[in-house]
């Protein structure tokens, strides 16, 4: 448990404080907040409840959908993106998570958009360095590449990261999105230094309607969380390790009773027991 996250999408009926609260009646250490419910009360405040609960903030979710074509999207993205990272920086997240984004309405440029993604980063780097905050590439798996994240695999994320120092710009590793890749072990080994963050959920079949809503609790799909977090454990990381579940029964549920759930499976299916 002493590494033991709850990002607060998982509770998604939760606000910042019930989520803070729910992690304190559960002994949880840390939270990963996302930007919305945090705006909603305010950063200044969010950050007073997390520090109040001795909470760490594992990450903040999300910045990113660099890849507008239009000079007048591009530059409402970066100014977001600013905020996003001034927002990292008051409530004291590990890293501001990045989704890059996809391609834009009528696009079919994927070369593109990467391109434009990564032109994005580069100009972000060094307004989040000078507030301290660390950004983190997120590789989506390969069905969110035309509406979200035009980074598919681990390996992809990496090139990008590795134009800059390791201490500005990571990767996230999340289990949802990397577990069917067959080159994800050596990725991660090749990741030593620039995992920013370990986010665990599980693949489910058959996938719902609306495949975003398709993680499911660890234990109840098919990754082999051990394998994933023990590559990351040898490739240096020693974080927190954050659940994050976007699922519509999941929601619907008590939140204190998912979190119990996913603290029963954090040990008996990430763990090594």
């Amino acid at each position: 448990m002493a590494r033991l996250s709850l990002n607060q999408k998982t509770t998604d009926r939760w606000s910042v404080a019930e989520a803070v609260a729910g992690c304190v009646r559960a002994g949880l250490p840390a939270i990963g907040l996302w930007r919305e419910p945090v705006q909603a009360i305010g950063t200044a405040a969010a950050a007073r409840l997390v520090a109040a609960a001795g909470l760490r903030v594992s990450s903040l979710c999300r910045g990113g959908f660099l890849t507008a074509a239009d000079p007048s999207g591009r530059a409402r993205a970066l100014d977001d993106n600013r905020r996003a990272i001034e927002e990292a920086a008051e409530v004291g997240a590990a890293c501001l998570v990045l989704v890059v984004g996809g391609l834009p309405e009528g696009s079919r440029d994927l070369a593109g958009a990467r391109e434009r993604a990564a032109d994005g980063i580069a100009e972000l780097v060094p307004y989040a360095a000078r507030h301290g905050v660390r950004l983190g590439l997120e590789p989506m798996h390969p069905i969110f590449c035309a509406d979200r994240g035009v980074l598919s695999t681990l390996g992809q994320a990496l090139d990008l990261a590795e134009r800059f120092p390791a201490e500005q710009v990571g990767v996230v590793v999340d289990t949802f999105h990397v577990w069917w890749d067959p080159d994800v072990l050596p990725q991660i080994a090749r990741a030593r230094g620039r995992i920013v963050s370990f986010q665990v959920c599980d693949w489910i079949t058959p996938l719902p309607p609306d495949a975003l809503l398709s993680r499911g609790m660890m234990g109840d799909g098919h990754i082999d969380f051990r394998l994933l977090r023990r590559a990351v454990e040898a490739a240096g990381y020693s974080g927190d390790i954050e659940v994050e579940i976007f699922n519509a029964d999941v929601w619907a549920a008590d939140p204190d009773a998912v979190v119990a759930t996913l603290s029963r499976r954090h040990v008996s299916e990430v763990l090594d027991g």
